[in-house]
């Protein structure tokens, strides 16, 4: 799996204006005529809730190039995956404000195709990324006719280079398969396993949860606790840029024992939310921190913000001691920080919460973030009553898509990354976790599509597609030696919105199953492929 920054988009910024300039009509029009439906309630049990979407000038300018496939597949299938905003408001921001780009593939070696070019050519063209807007995007023509799409893929998917694969084409207007090879073999599946986490989570938890980190004062001995909730974007940095702020936690906390006249406390830090082992099968490893519900900044050596970098021995060590750090600065004298428990007895002294989970899972899924990946299934476990290490993490992922009534069979999740070489999934199962996305008896799972990386613009696909399906593909990428993933969504030649899954294990060569497999989304991409 890569796992690259956000590109820069600056360097963008003039074309896509131009580009919003001469489509500005077309998409007023089109926001116009779908606008009752973009209004509707997006919460799970309230699908009547309103919330109104005011879009402007200014959004269709910021939002042309990221946004415009998003909307043109919304009125494609009339009840859509996707808000009127495209990609939600956190994806937008991260994709103006992070310039670095970082990657790798878990096996160790640099990122080559999924690392972001630099400079002023480095930006893809616009247009093809608003194909579909004039009054091609529609539901009425029919989905590929799977002799077609077989005769287009099977060339492709049937490269030696590929070695065993499992792959699945759906229709996800109706949710019909289209195309099938091996589709129900489970095959190592790497980071599109962030799906299936994606949706767990989504379901279990709902997108408006927030992870809370708090800290208490114990009567008794006079103890603060810094109690870690499982949030690994809380951070330590001056500008926390919308995530819990370790700092804003130590002011209040600070100013809260100002008020009881307390300047001097033990300090200690509670980790006891997850269970089991902190390290992962895989070792100590540049991709994932140790797995604990209290770090800071994911344990970064570094000022980065995604991909592999060393991380601390003991992130919540480390975070405790930052907050001790901190606490000083404000005038509370704190002993250095051990592991406790806090009890029933404690009373809150401040808490800070993280962004909602919709714009965590976002973050997941376009930066391929391992540690947000791993919090987010032991928080499935938590909600689920089931022990929050890596075994209960899987057990409560797959209980929670049996529930969806999606095919599990040969399904085994280790772990919320994929990081994990025992895990197995299915073409079918990574399809249908797409189509249910979409589905509009289940808005709270929209932001499992909204974060997939749009093909030539962002996150992990950024990097790919420059001379083929830029801005019409978007997907989670995985690899991991000897194995490269690709699941979907992709608007074809008639405007239809097909989800797509192609695992291949045992390839000859990361960069050529890489390209294969990119290949076969062109294909799709390009394909009319309907019966005549």
């Amino acid at each position: 799996m890569v796992v690259p920054e956000l590109r820069p988009w600056r360097a963008a910024g003039p074309h896509v204006v131009r580009i919003a300039d001469a489509v500005r009509p077309r998409l007023a029009r089109v926001a116009a005529a779908t606008g009752p439906w973009f209004t509707r309630g997006r919460r799970p049990g309230s699908p009547q809730a309103p919330r109104v979407a005011r879009p402007g000038t200014g959004w269709y300018t910021a939002t042309a190039a990221t946004a415009g496939l998003a909307l043109a597949a919304g009125v494609a299938t009339a009840a859509g995956p996707w808000d009127s905003s495209g990609q939600r408001t956190a994806e937008r921001h991260r994709a103006v404000a992070l310039e670095a780009s970082r990657g790798t593939d878990h096996d160790g070696s640099r990122a080559r195709a999924g690392t972001p070019p630099r400079g002023p050519g480095a930006a893809p063209p616009a247009p093809s990324v608003l194909t579909g807007l004039g009054g091609t995007a529609t539901a009425a023509r029919s989905a590929p006719a799977g002799k077609a799409l077989a005769a287009v893929l099977d060339p492709l998917l049937k490269d030696p280079v590929l070695g065993r694969r499992s792959a699945a084409v759906v229709d996800v207007v109706t949710g019909r398969r289209l195309y099938g090879a091996d589709s129900g073999n489970a095959l190592t599946p790497a980071s599109t396993t962030k799906i299936a986490t994606a949706v767990a989570a989504l379901s279990a938890l709902g997108p408006d949860h927030r992870l809370t980190t708090r800290t208490v004062y114990e009567p008794d001995t006079e103890e603060v606790v810094l109690v870690g909730g499982g949030d690994p974007t809380l951070t330590a940095r001056k500008n926390a840029k919308g995530s819990a702020s370790l700092r804003d936690l130590a002011s209040r906390t600070a100013a809260a024992l100002a008020k009881r006249g307390v300047r001097k406390v033990t300090l200690s830090y509670d980790t006891t939310l997850y269970k089991g082992d902190t390290a992962h099968p895989i070792g100590r490893n540049e991709n994932l921190a140790a797995v604990t519900p209290l770090m800071a900044d994911e344990g970064r050596t570094d000022d980065s913000s995604s991909g592999p970098v060393e991380r601390v021995v003991d992130p919540a060590a480390d975070a405790a001691r930052t907050f001790g750090d901190l606490l000083k600065k404000h005038g509370i004298t704190a002993t250095p920080p051990g592991p406790s428990k806090s009890t029933t007895r404690a009373t809150t002294l401040a808490t800070v919460s993280s962004p909602p989970l919709s714009s965590l899972v976002e973050r997941m899924l376009t930066n391929s973030d391992n540690d947000l990946a791993e919090a987010l299934a032991r928080h499935t476990a938590v909600a689920t009553g089931k022990p929050a290490d890596f075994g209960g993490a899987g057990a409560a992922v797959t209980a929670r898509l049996k529930q969806l009534k999606l095919p599990v069979k040969g399904v085994v999740i280790k772990d919320g990354s994929g990081l994990d070489r025992g895990g197995r999934l299915t073409a079918d199962l990574l399809t249908a976790l797409l189509v249910k996305a979409g589905d509009p008896a289940h808005p709270e799972l929209r932001s499992a599509l909204t974060g997939l990386p749009v093909a030539g613009f962002t996150g992990t696909l950024s990097g790919r597609y420059a001379d083929g399906a830029a801005g019409l593909v978007r997907a989670k990428t995985g690899t991991l030696t000897g194995v490269n993933t690709l699941a979907g969504t992709v608007v074809d030649r008639d405007g239809r919105l097909l989800a797509f899954a192609f695992l291949a294990n045992d390839t000859a060569g990361a960069e050529a199953a890489q390209t294969t497999l990119d290949k076969a989304a062109t294909a799709l991409a390009r394909c009319g492929c309907r019966t005549p």
